[in-house]
């Protein structure tokens, strides 16, 4: 998808996507007790509150350049104060685990829609597209975001969940993650890649 009037509607799909995202993180903690995220107005879904500039704009446009099947980034992350939660370990897992949910949550609404409306045959070609790159947006920022590696939220979720004998690989995750994340985009992201399209297929009936 190398047409720029497409890019720009997937750009603008992921903004408000990991927006998104990000709300349902602070809204998660807000019900958990803590009140971090109200405080500093991130539970908001104002875009202008949480983009990135490398992250929601930069990256995007880097994988686009670089004919990526898969449109991904990342919003500032919503902060929580775990002091304020009554189980830390298992509330940062649950907190973790709103944002890729909110994603799945939002591409299966889209694929119920595309699968309603292309059952009745009251959609274009067009619309049928932007549905699609509603859908596979939504998918691929859900499960790059499960992949165990700080700072994803599958790294948290994992941590959530750790025996106490492994904290030696939780302090090594955490001291490593940026250069094993990039390592990651850049020689792993192939990995992930099928799970994406078997999703996205499954959620558009194809």
């Amino acid at each position: 998808m190398n047409d720029p009037l497409v890019f720009i509607f997937q750009l603008i799909t992921l903004i408000l996507s990991v927006v998104v995202h990000e709300v349902s993180h602070g809204l998660i903690a807000y019900r958990l007790g803590d009140n971090t995220a109200k405080d500093m107005g991130r539970l908001t879904l104002n875009p202008i509150k949480h983009l990135d500039f490398f992250g929601s704009f930069l990256f995007p446009l880097t994988l686009f350049l670089f004919g990526s099947p898969i449109l991904f980034g990342w919003a500032k992350p919503v902060p929580y104060n775990p002091y304020n939660l009554k189980d830390p370990q298992k509330g940062g897992g649950l907190i973790a685990a709103a944002g890729p949910a909110s994603n799945l949550a939002v591409a299966v609404v889209f694929g119920v829609i595309l699968k309603i409306f292309s059952a009745t045959g009251l959609i274009t070609p067009p619309a049928i597209l932007f549905l699609q790159i509603i859908i596979l947006v939504n998918v691929s920022l859900a499960i790059f975001n499960l992949v165990p590696i700080p700072p994803l939220d599958g790294s948290k979720i994992l941590f959530a969940f750790l025996p106490p004998r492994y904290m030696k690989a939780q302090i090594f995750l955490e001291r490593y993650g940026f250069l094993l994340l990039l390592l990651f985009i850049f020689f792993g992201i192939r990995l992930i890649q099928p799970i994406v399209s078997k999703l996205f297929m499954f959620l558009v009936g194809s």
